[in-house]
């Protein structure tokens, strides 16, 4: 696939997703806008993507739980940027932990903000970019803890709420952007391995039903689907679970 002339945008771009992909559309030619909580964190990454394929991208600070950094995010992309053409909604804390006591309010509080609000605020206000885009997707790592009775995951209750609030949005954005032809694509996996997806000596071929998942697999589904013509809109992908 080819990303040239494109620009995407990822938040919690500092490690194992969000990261992964960034490394993998800078080799792809996208010019990239990374955010992590902390500038440094997202300035490493960003350093890092230079470096290996010599693709243009800027870092920010951007706390998902914080309604003023996420506006003010969107401004410092606006003012680098004429349009996003991929937004990938990556950035979330997960909070570990069955019982409602296994976390105290303020980590409550922020897992919700940053996984449920964090994506609708962004959302907001990066749409007048992805509407100057002439053709946007909105990508949306949202989680199978947000699918009915889905109980597998140890995550916190708080987790499960962000997550399935994530979902609800998703839905109706994918159903009332439609008609401006602006594709809402949301992925709900399980628990999968970070490793490097951009292993030289990963061979998909010789993966089978035995292994987890891996955030290869999970990169390579974005990729399908922003990669597929305009016509196709392929709302999300779930995964089969063990």
């Amino acid at each position: 696939m080819d990303l040239a002339e494109k620009t995407v945008v990822v938040t919690g771009a500092g490690r194992g997703f969000g990261r992964a992909f960034a490394l993998s559309a800078g080799r792809l030619g996208a010019r990239l806008c990374l955010s992590a909580r902390t500038l440094a964190a997202a300035q490493k990454v960003a350093d890092e993507v230079a470096a290996d394929s010599g693709a243009r991208v800027d870092a920010f600070a951007c706390d998902l739980a914080d309604p003023a950094t996420v506006r003010g995010f969107a401004q410092g992309v606006a003012a680098r940027a004429d349009r996003v053409d991929v937004l990938i909604n990556n950035g979330a804390r997960y909070l570990h932990g069955p019982d409602l006591w296994d976390a105290d309010d303020e980590a409550i509080t922020d897992t919700v903000a940053s996984g449920a609000t964090g994506t609708l605020l962004t959302v907001k206000h990066f749409l007048p970019l992805l509407r100057a885009s002439e053709g946007a997707d909105v990508v949306n790592l949202v989680s199978s803890a947000a699918e009915a009775r889905n109980h597998r995951s140890q995550a916190h209750p708080a987790f499960y709420a962000a997550k399935a609030a994530q979902a609800g949005f998703a839905d109706v954005l994918s159903h009332r952007l439609r008609p401006e032809g602006i594709r809402v694509i949301s992925l709900y996996p399980p628990d999968f391995t970070d490793g490097d997806p951009l292993d030289a000596t990963w061979d998909q071929a010789a993966r089978t039903a035995d292994d987890p998942l891996t955030a290869r697999s999970v990169l390579d589904c974005v990729l399908f689907a922003i990669g597929q013509p305009r016509d196709c809109f392929i709302r999300s992908f779930h995964f089969e679970q063990v």
